[in-house]
């Protein structure tokens, strides 16, 4: 089998990121953790995942602190840490890239919506410090010391 190759020292952010969660499945298990799914048998079900490759991935989550296995009465449940969480606006920023790019018109998909309001979300815009809105031309990456 072919060693898969590591990221996990490079000095680039997205990198990094993508050594973390950087396979459709892991971004996917994330995806199913926010929607609710918490027990192996609920990813396995909604991904239709092999169960070795699911176990490998939940294992890889599990190890970067993405996902914790904690105890559900009689079996073990998969919650999103803090770190976990903090993945959210990925997932919106695939979602909502998704929704425009991904189907045809009139092509039926989901959609995220606000639980109060029941109405979709904004799309994501990045921002500076001073509230300006920002696209790559307005930025640039700079090395730190």
């Amino acid at each position: 089998m072919v060693k898969r190759t590591t990221f996990e020292t490079a000095d680039c952010p997205v990198a990094r990121s993508v050594d973390a969660v950087g396979d459709w499945w892991s971004l996917l298990i994330v995806r199913d953790a926010f929607d609710g799914s918490r027990r192996f048998g609920e990813f396995q079900r909604s991904l239709g995942v092999a169960k070795n490759i699911l176990s490998a991935r939940l294992k890889a989550l599990t190890d970067n602190g993405i996902l914790e296995l904690v105890p559900a009465g009689a079996h073990h449940e998969y919650v999103l840490t803090a770190k976990g969480e903090a993945l959210f606006p990925v997932i919106v920023a695939l979602r909502q890239w998704g929704e425009a790019f991904s189907f045809g018109p009139g092509e039926p998909h989901s959609q995220l919506v606000d639980r109060r309001d029941a109405k979709p979300l904004r799309p994501l815009e990045i921002h500076a410090a001073d509230g300006r809105r920002l696209t790559p031309v307005d930025t640039e990456v700079r090395k730190l010391a």
